[in-house]
């Protein structure tokens, strides 16, 4: 269950806290006029984009579009959820946070969660300092470590462990090796008296007849969430045996499709890179880290899975896959792409790297060098390249059932892909490579057309006047041109945003076309109003951070706006404004085409017809006076 924190609770913590104090922890910052400035930690760059504004408790990158306050620093930078980010933000400033308005029942529920969540990690850490002992007392664990060419310094960066050759060594590190959370945990194997395991989630551990360690005779490796704690461990093994690895199983605190083993020591590297290289092997990311190549991260013993994707992203725009050249590393690929398909935006890249049969990374770079290994990421093949290699294999494309054969394959692929741009690129060398249009390839494959591009948003907001392109073109059609933006919330909602107070100077009449302005972003739009209504003197940043609470995602309004740093607060609110005389023109518009199509028979019908073309031309003039500012 998710904790909710109080809005007023949000308000007060964003005005305690310093943005600049809470980023500089983590990224050198210079003063720059009003602001700071410094190298983005979320994209790699040389010349600084990356800009905090202590006025205004925002930080913003012009390179890659990273914004938010500080709580939401914590949540990209860190992986914070929300809850432990406000947790983490209140303690900096010696603030507790307050419990959420729980029926005893929740607030039970919580609790348990709470303290079921700490034990787990505690016991984790435990047998992970256990494990790290035995490392050092094992000459045998040492020596098989050392013959795979890893370094002391790595090992202990890493954590590296190791599990005693014996069915309970944990005994040793634990007073009650009977403890259930060491069963929770995924620690120790529990069976009962027929020999069945127990699930660690199981409700009840009371028929536990037997006990021991899961790891045994293996290489440890501690996995970490983005708060550096322990929560779950994979282990290699040292001789032969199967499985080579093995991974903790699912328990409270670990989730194997949502976790990458090495993203917490690798955050950094990844930023100053500018991609990550996820790899198939535990051993594969310290390896590689010995040489210098610290952005690799390992998928636990699986394709990469979505919520895998969605952690990486929010670190880095580009991922780039290493798989093993042979038949199972193809089908891995595929499955990647297919994973990534859905999360492809016009500005991520994903890329894949097959090494020869032979090799993996460890012993390609071990092998061959490290700029040999750098020269194969950087001729990796970019996804549109493998989705067309994987739709034409074994395709006869000089036949029309090929032809067919491909497009039908093709369709559940492209229809998960909502980036506009790509998907439009995709399609056209798709048509190309079947001789076909491109129309009759969206029909085909049963995608809409693309829809009309908005105005850029330099033209709607703050860089340019939202009425620039709103000149006189002469006749009804020219009206209409002017009265029917694509979106009009979406150019609206930012600069609520960036300015709340502007909220107070709208009218009623003009707060009732925006709660009817048919758009997905309606439902945001309620929530503005209503935290608003609730408390009107809500800053910027409290505002962005109680949307959060309440389930909506500020960042995906301004994804395709000016980021409100830059923005003269005088130009936002003409914009506003004539944005809104925008609404109002389509909406008289659509009345005038309804009383024309009702044949204007009754005279109080031409009299409300004449009435709004009265009110069409006030809108006109003062379009005009705001194009002659």
């Amino acid at each position: 269950m998710q904790q909710r924190i109080p809005p007023g609770f949000i308000q007060d913590l964003l005005a305690r806290a310093d943005i600049v104090e809470v980023v500089g922890q983590h990224v050198e910052l210079k003063k720059a006029g009003s602001n700071y400035k410094g190298l983005c930690p979320f994209h790699g760059e040389k010349t600084p984009s990356f800009t905090v504004s202590a006025s205004k408790q925002f930080y913003h990158c012009f390179g890659c579009g990273a914004h938010g306050t500080a709580l939401g620093f914590l949540m990209e930078y860190a992986g914070m959820g929300f809850v432990d980010a406000v947790k983490d933000l209140a303690g900096r400033y010696g603030l507790s946070v307050p419990e959420p308005d729980l029926d005893p029942q929740q607030l039970r529920q919580l609790q348990q969660q709470r303290s079921l969540h700490a034990a787990l990690v505690d016991v984790l850490q435990t047998a992970d300092a256990f494990y790290q002992h035995r490392l050092r007392h094992s000459d045998r664990a040492k020596n098989y470590l050392i013959a795979r060419g890893l370094q002391g310094q790595v090992a202990k960066r890493f954590g590296l462990g190791y599990a005693p050759d014996d069915w309970q060594p944990l005994a040793g590190a634990f007073a009650n090796y009977n403890a259930d959370a060491l069963v929770q945990s995924g620690l120790v194997v529990a069976r009962d008296a027929q020999g069945d395991p127990i699930e660690p989630q199981a409700e009840s551990f009371a028929a536990v007849q037997r006990r021991y360690d899961r790891l045994r005779d293996r290489i440890t490796f501690p996995i970490r969430n983005l708060r550096g704690e322990v929560i779950g461990f994979g282990g290699r093994v040292i001789d032969q045996g199967e499985p080579k690895y093995l991974n903790s199983p699912e328990t409270a605190v670990f989730h194997k499709g949502e976790e990458l083993y090495g993203l917490f020591e690798a955050r950094t590297a990844i930023a100053r890179a500018g991609y990550a290289l996820v790899v198939e092997g535990y051993m594969d990311v310290v390896a590689l880290a010995q040489f210098g190549i610290e952005h690799a991260v390992a998928a636990l013993g699986t394709a990469c899975t979505v919520q895998q994707l969605q952690k990486l992203f929010r670190h880095t725009a580009q991922v780039v896959f290493s798989f093993d050249g042979d038949a199972a590393g193809r089908r891995a690929a595929r499955r990647a792409m297919e994973n990534a398909l859905p999360l492809l935006s016009d500005t991520r890249v994903v890329k894949f790297l097959f090494l020869p049969t032979e090799h993996d990374p460890d012993s390609y770079v071990r092998d061959k060098g490290v700029d040999a290994f750098e020269r194969e990421i950087a001729r990796a093949q970019p996804l549109s390249e493998f989705l067309f290699s994987s739709l034409f294999d074994g395709v006869a494309l000089a036949t029309a059932e090929g032809r067919a054969q491909a497009i039908h394959q093709a369709g559940p692929l492209f229809a998960q892909i909502t980036a506009p741009a790509l998907l439009g690129q995709l399609l056209g060398d798709f048509a190309r490579q079947l001789d076909m249009p491109v129309a009759e390839l969206r029909t085909v494959l049963q995608l809409s057309a693309p829809a009309r591009k908005p105005l850029a948003p330099a033209e709607t907001f703050g860089r340019q006047s939202a009425t620039a392109s709103m000149r006189p073109r002469g006749g009804r059609a020219a009206l209409r041109a002017f009265a029917a933006p694509p979106d009009l919330l979406r150019m609206v909602l930012p600069m609520l945003l960036a300015q709340p107070a502007l909220w107070w100077d709208i009218s009623p009449a003009q707060h009732a076309m925006l709660a009817q302005e048919s758009s997905p972003l309606q439902p945001f739009v309620q929530a503005l109003e209503a935290i608003l209504e609730d408390q009107p003197d809500l800053s910027a940043a409290a505002l962005w951070e109680t949307l959060r609470a309440a389930g909506h995602a500020p960042e995906s309004v301004l994804s395709q706006s000016p980021d409100p740093l830059e923005l003269d607060e005088a130009t936002v609110r003409q914009d506003l404004f004539a944005l809104l005389l925008r609404l109002e023109r389509t909406a008289l518009l659509r009345r005038q085409d309804a009383l024309v199509a009702g044949g204007l028979v009754d005279a109080a019908d031409r009299a409300e017809y004449r009435s709004l073309a009265l009110r069409l031309k006030e809108i006109d003039q003062a379009r005009n006076g705001l194009d002659g500012r």
